[in-house]
């Protein structure tokens, strides 16, 4: 990093020790002292100094205390007195010329039982008392005090820790974890500062140790990285947003964002994972002893005290399949692999040979097998360096940030997630070891250069040969991890109804063994990735796929084209357009015009619904249209009102363009910058119709303009995708002229390009 980042630790220990300086300068003036030199802590040295400043103390608690001061930090300030008459006025003297400087303060005046009974009720005063720093004056009110508070804390522990894992849990609830956030908070956020000094807290009772190395080395970054926000933002920030994270990357030396990111990924989990030890550490001692027996659970491997051991004799050094044996023991168990166990099977198990022997291959496969409860056993063969040494190209996932808001977790931490998701389709699969191994794999590709699909496919031959799968289990478990998006982006970005399409993932899968694995880690893919890219409208549409490219692999003939259903055929009766709104999802059926699916989209933007997915067909001459949507804020509008406004928009009675007009003025710019939208003709998509894709930033109406587009270029869309991934639409549409034909000519697929473009801009 620029200029070394223990520069950054120095800067904090300067601010705090001129700020003791300013503040005993300042207590002293208060009493009548004059300036002059003075002890340790601002203790005085002449007898007179000492008298004027007898019964008052000046003590710094939160970052001050503990001279972590970063550059837009507060002072937080305890003035200790022993019942003297002018304390309120020496208070004022302190108060008033640090209010003066713009520094911001947190100020108390108490005595030393009053410091203490506050302590006993507030648990934000008892964590800043038992980690008090003396500043100046009277050095033995400052020490009574902490003794006070420091013994109140251990013998009450019990009662105090669970108040503290209470604020805890809901810190968390509220913030998030850090290493998973797009814009973290650094100090609330699970993982956070706040988190290390809840463990020196627990400490301080003397219940669990207090935080290692490698956790004081993760604070350390989580410090700098917050005195470089202060210093780019030029304010006391705590939540990184994403239009900083560059220049807080450029200020800390880092390569970008990217960089960044991945470092505070690994601080946030090297602090949550230490974090998560301290409070099992903590409910023993709230919950009472564990039983101490030792329970068999597999070979070499017992419970005893609540947690996963090696059994008595067992020698890791003569077993190199022991670390994922006991892994998979405590995954299936439900419980945490002990520290020292896994500190013992980190440090003296010795390399698996290559290939891995079958029953190393099945201990991963039960590991992952266990679902939920394999995510805390990986984490801590992570944490404990295991995985990158049985894996070596997991290192290359390892703390990647997926800086995307469709995604919830970071690379590695994703895989993990799908595959323990994978683990509730085993019952599903003819394979379910195979349908495992993908789903930890599918995205180990995007520690590489190119399309992940592409890349990962090689990355996983080469670890399935590794782990000793055999060369037909390599053969499927490559096409699975470069087709794993197949299902999930035919679905939504291809007319099901065209031939084309279902035979050309039928050609990709090749079989039914592939179909049914691809089938499952779409769905546990789906779920790990966030309810952005996962929901019941996208399942429904990918089982329709599979069950249509079942059929061809199996030799049968394609379903017939859906008739409408019984509800979409009652709301044809009604003439001239109906809709109906069962929750998120509108169904709007009309007779089949051009423009419909525009006009209805600009329906739903007039009202303030945000469509998220959209599909499009017709039946006979009659068009149904299924939208998923969300209101924008409040409660979605009256169905009756919106069918009302359709047939008004169908009739050229009512102009929405005016209206989405309006509201397009009155939109905020983005905060960040966005990437340029591409308008994409797919050439070989369809047999009978042009297949265009949009990929755009989302905004009010959007649908409604690439429709208009459409229109003025003479376009009908005969079928149509639409999703929305976060912040960014993948919307796919199949056009045709005005007599029902695919475009050919290239100076209107030309013309047919910058319209649809310049309606996006």
């Amino acid at each position: 990093m620029r200029g070394d980042t223990r520069s950054y630790a120095a800067a904090r220990k300067e601010r705090a020790a001129d700020i003791d300086r300013w503040l005993t300068d300042l207590l002293r003036s208060a009493c009548g002292t004059p300036y002059g030199r003075t002890g340790k802590n601002g203790d005085p040295r002449s007898t007179d100094e000492r008298g004027a400043l007898s019964g008052v103390a000046l003590v710094a608690v939160g970052s001050l205390g503990r001279a972590e001061l970063a550059p837009g930090s507060d002072l937080d300030l305890v003035l200790l007195h022993n019942g003297r008459d002018d304390v309120a006025r020496i208070a004022d003297r302190i108060w008033y010329p640090i209010w003066d400087s713009g520094v911001g303060l947190d100020h108390s005046v108490r005595t030393v039982d009053e410091a203490a009974m506050v302590a006993r009720g507030d648990l934000k005063a008892v964590l800043g008392l038992i980690q008090a720093r003396h500043v100046a004056g009277d050095p033995e009110l400052t020490r009574a005090a902490r003794e006070v508070v420091l013994s109140e804390w251990r013998s009450d522990s019990k009662r105090r820790l669970g108040e503290l894992r209470d604020a805890t849990d809901k810190r968390a609830e509220a913030s998030g974890e850090l290493s998973f956030l797009l814009e973290p908070d650094l100090k609330d956020s699970h993982g956070g500062i706040r988190d290390v000094q809840a463990m020196q807290a627990v400490a301080a009772a003397w219940v669990a140790s207090a935080p290692g190395p490698r956790v004081r080395e993760a604070y350390e970054l989580l410090l700098d990285v917050r005195h470089a926000l202060h210093l780019v933002t030029a304010r006391g920030a705590d939540r990184l947003v994403l239009q900083e994270q560059d220049a807080v990357a450029g200020t800390l030396g880092l390569l970008d964002a990217e960089a960044l990111m991945r470092r505070l990924a690994e601080a946030g989990r090297t602090v949550a994972h230490a974090f998560d030890a301290t409070w099992r550490t903590v409910d023993r001692l709230l919950t009472g002893p564990t039983p101490r027996g030792r329970r068999p659970l597999a070979d070499g491997v017992v419970e005893h005290g609540g947690e996963v051991v090696l059994a008595r004799g067992v020698n890791p050094r003569k077993d190199p399949a022991l670390v994922l044996r006991a892994a998979a023991a405590a995954a299936e168990a439900g419980l945490p692999l002990a520290p020292a166990t896994v500190n013992a099977l980190a440090a003296q198990s010795p390399p698996l040979p290559v290939p891995w022997p079958d029953d190393a291959r099945d201990a991963l496969v039960a590991l992952l097998g266990a679902g939920r409860a394999a995510v805390p056993v990986w984490e801590e063969l992570d944490q404990a360096g295991v995985l990158v040494r049985l894996l070596p190209d997991w290192e290359r996932v390892r703390h990647r940030p997926q800086r995307n808001p469709v995604h919830r977790y970071t690379v590695d931490r994703h895989l993990i997630e799908a595959a323990a998701g994978a683990a509730s389709f085993t019952r599903e699969v003819s394979r379910p070891d195979l349908l495992l191994i993908s789903a930890l794999l599918h995205d180990i590709g995007k520690g590489w250069p190119g399309d992940h699909s592409t890349t990962g496919a090689v990355v996983a031959r080469d670890i399935g040969t590794r782990i000793g799968l055999s060369p037909a289990d390599v053969d499927t478990l490559e096409t699975v991890v470069r087709h794993h998006l197949l299902l999930p982006e035919t679905a939504t970005r291809r007319d099901l109804d065209d031939p084309v399409t279902i035979s050309r993932v039928a050609q990709a899968v090749g079989s039914r063994e592939v179909l049914e694995l691809l089938a499952a880690l779409a769905v546990a893919d789906g779920n790990a990735t966030g309810p952005a890219a996962w929901n019941s409208w996208k399942a429904s549409l990918v089982a329709d796929l599979v069950r249509r490219v079942r059929s061809v692999l199996s030799g049968t003939p394609l379903p017939p084209a859906p008739a409408l259903s019984t509800a979409q055929a009652s709301l044809a009766r009604h003439g001239g357009g109906a809709i109906r709104v069962n929750g998120g999802a509108v169904t709007v059926v009309a007779p089949d015009r051009a423009g419909l699916l525009w006009r209805a989209a600009g329906v739903l933007a007039a009202h303030r619904m945000v469509v998220r997915a959209a599909s499009a067909a017709s039946a006979g001459s009659t068009a149904v249209i299924e939208f998923s949507v969300v209101p924008e804020y409040g409660s979605p509008p009256d169905p009756a009102t919106l069918e009302a406004d359709l047939r008004l928009v169908l009739a050229g009675r009512l102009d929405i363009e005016q209206r989405l007009a309006r509201r397009t003025r009155s939109l905020r710019p983005a905060r960040v910058p966005v990437a340029p939208p591409r308008v994409t003709l797919v050439d070989d998509a369809s047999n009978t119709a042009t297949v265009v894709e949009v990929r755009a930033h989302d905004r009010p109406g959007l649908l409604w303009r690439i429709g208009r587009a459409f229109g003025d270029c003479g376009l009908d869309v005969r079928a149509a995708r639409v999703e929305t991934l976060g912040a960014e639409v993948v919307d796919v549409f199949y056009v045709v002229d005005r007599v029902g034909r695919p475009l050919t000519d290239e100076a209107q697929r030309t013309q047919v390009r910058d319209h649809v473009l310049a309606a996006l801009r």
